[in-house]
């Protein structure tokens, strides 16, 4: 159903009248006839546990004769259908009431708050609204925030920007329910300044004021503010469920161990046991320690959850996929599979985890077996990123020729991500110039914005090939469109929650001779062992071995792992995240570096 785009009304054009004496809806009516003998039906609806019973009730009030309470039962009625969910029934009652009078803003509002709370019929509450307008019948304060919900999910902006000059006109500018419900919309619209100006100018803010500002920041990626924000609210209130929840998120994206162990020791200690058991928190805790490198961790709370969703499930396997774990992660989704019910039934969520798990591990048949299984035998339509896991295992293991035949039957457009996995097996593949050109074409004509990726792997298909003239080419095209290489930057968290980070070849850290001396003095120990660096994938540009091994001692996630065998404890694990994919030579050093070099320390680069 189309969303409407426009909505005035000369009903909005003054501030409302006073009502009429005979009616401020339900409540107002019933204050008026309290001494008046109730409808006989009305006692039926308190008793009414279906739809099937409401629409009996319904039959029995056009038979009956008129009462001074019909108008009363009506309401009663629209809204006990409406919230049994038979919202058709509903709409019926409130277009076609049986006292021949105008619907009230109770009967609207009841109708859009049931719409808006549909998975599937939010358009309605606008049409609604609009409807409500050409009634003449008066928003009030309760009617707002149903209406920006749908509008927050269908991030309808333009509808949802002309109902807050309706706030305003009408004189709702200071209610905090509204102005939630305004922070919660824009921030879900992407107008996350537009949230934070009505946050900050809220006369007085409730915990769910903090609560939707700071799951606002985190929607939109600000993880920072939502964390500072948080600090900031405990100042005034004790954080809730749902602020545990966003704050846990926020630790998560940005990879902040300690303080997300904070939280997590929070809720153990001064939350209750509904807050301690809910699903959602121990979800958040699992994607947490995942995302943080602690997976042991992440097990274990998914292991004393009293009770677990599909999510919880899901975020296990991926978790556990993303630390290498492969057989662990298909063990768990076996496990899975021996749950009774549907709610537990696998999703496309879980098979993303699952043949990121084949893909770790180089399993290309059980790649091929789980593909076929999600849409043959759990009836899941594969999506992008399916597809580009499956891209990704078949081109890393060399069969080029059936990724591209997979590409040819997918049933969406590939995009530039997948067409880079094909690229990046040609070039360590050798799969031929002319074909290697043909794959960076359909690459670039996939990106909505122009990034270095393509170009660089282009570059290297060139240099491997020893076409150094279309190198040059390459580096000048991007050079002149203004698209410059994104530099890898790799951060490692400290035991005092600061996080440092670095670039390759930084030289910024106050602590940057440190770092080199002792970045030197673990090389000189790997060599001695029989390490011999690979080059094979430094800026292929540097045609002298001696450059290429001087660029690999620069990337970032080496200076972090220096810097945290200068800084941290014996025994401390050091945890490096990473923004692009480790090289080859610094995945083999970082295996040499804990057997042979350092076994006081467990390194991890995520």
């Amino acid at each position: 159903m189309a969303i409407p785009v426009s909505i005035s009304s000369p009903a909005l054009s003054s501030p409302p009248s006073p009502p009429p004496s005979h009616g401020h809806g339900v409540e107002g009516h019933a204050q008026q006839q309290q001494q008046q003998p109730q409808h006989p039906l009305l006692p039926y609806l308190d008793l009414a546990h279906s739809p099937h019973q409401l629409k009996q009730i319904h039959a029995q009030a056009l038979k009956s004769p008129p009462h001074r309470h019909l108008l009363l039962l009506h309401s009663r009625l629209l809204h006990s259908s409406a919230a049994s969910g038979d919202l058709s029934h509903a709409l019926r009652l409130l277009l076609h009431p049986f006292p021949p009078l105008l619907p009230t803003s109770f009967s609207f509002n009841a109708l859009i708050r049931s719409f808006s709370r549909s998975p599937t019929h939010k358009p309605l509450s606008l049409h609604l609204y609009l409807q409500m307008l050409l009634l003449s019948v008066i928003p009030d304060n309760h009617t707002f925030p149903f209406v920006l919900k749908a509008c927050a999910f269908l991030s309808a902006l333009s509808f949802g920007s002309q109902l807050h000059s309706h706030v305003l006109k009408l004189g709702f500018r200071s209610d905090v329910y509204i102005l939630n419900s305004l922070i919660h919309f824009y921030s879900s619209c992407g107008r996350l300044s537009l949230a934070r100006r009505l946050f900050d100018g809220m006369p007085q803010r409730t915990r769910v004021s903090w609560n939707v500002m700071i799951d606002g920041c985190v929607m939109c990626g600000h993880y920072e503010t939502a964390l500072a924000l948080f600090r900031d609210m405990q100042g005034e209130f004790a954080p809730d469920a749902y602020t545990m929840q966003s704050a846990l998120c926020a630790c998560a994206a940005l990879g902040v161990l300690s303080l997300g162990m904070w939280a997590h020791a929070f809720v153990l200690r001064r939350c209750d046991a509904s807050v301690r058991n809910d699903v959602l928190i121990n979800n958040s805790l699992i994607d947490l320690y995942a995302k943080c490198g602690d997976i042991v961790m992440a097990r274990q709370v998914f292991d004393e959850m009293p009770q677990k969703d599909v999510t919880s499930w899901n975020s296990l396997i991926l978790g556990l996929a993303m630390h290498g774990r492969v057989k662990e992660s298909l063990a768990a989704f076996a496990k899975m599979l021996e749950e009774k019910g549907d709610r537990l039934r696998p999703n496309s969520i879980t098979f993303v985890g699952v043949l990121s798990a084949c893909n770790h591990g180089g399993l290309v048949a059980e790649g091929r077996s789980y593909f076929h299984s999600m849409v043959y035998e759990f009836g899941i339509e594969p999506q992008l990123e399916h597809y580009g896991c499956m891209v990704d295992i078949l081109s890393r293991a060399g069969h080029i020729e059936e990724a591209l035949e997979l590409i040819k039957n997918m049933n969406c457009k590939p995009d530039v991500v997948i067409w880079r996995s094909i690229l990046d097996a040609c070039c360590k593949r050798n799969a031929g110039v002319e074909f290697s050109e043909s794959v960076a074409q359909h690459a670039l004509e996939s990106e909505e914005v122009a990034t270095s990726g393509v170009y660089v792997l282009l570059s290297r298909v060139y240099a491997s090939a020893n076409r150094w003239n279309e190198v040059g080419l390459v580096r000048r095209l991007m050079s002149e469109k203004g698209i410059k290489k994104e530099p890898g930057c790799s951060s490692i968290e400290m035991d005092d929650g600061i996080v440092h980070e670095f670039v390759a070849g930084d030289s910024s850290h106050p602590k940057s001779k440190e770092i080199y001396e002792k970045l030197n003095e673990v090389e000189r120990k790997l060599v001695m062992s029989g390490y011999v660096p690979d080059s094979s994938q430094a800026p292929l540009v540097a045609e002298v071995d001696g450059v290429k091994c001087e660029s690999l001692r620069l990337h970032s996630e080496r200076l972090a792992i220096a810097f945290g065998l200068i800084s941290m404890k014996p025994g401390t694990p050091i945890r490096v995240l990473k923004n692009l994919r480790i090289c080859r030579d610094c995945h083999e050093i970082t295996k040499f570096f804990f057997f042979l070099v350092e076994k006081s320390h467990m390194v991890a680069i995520y």
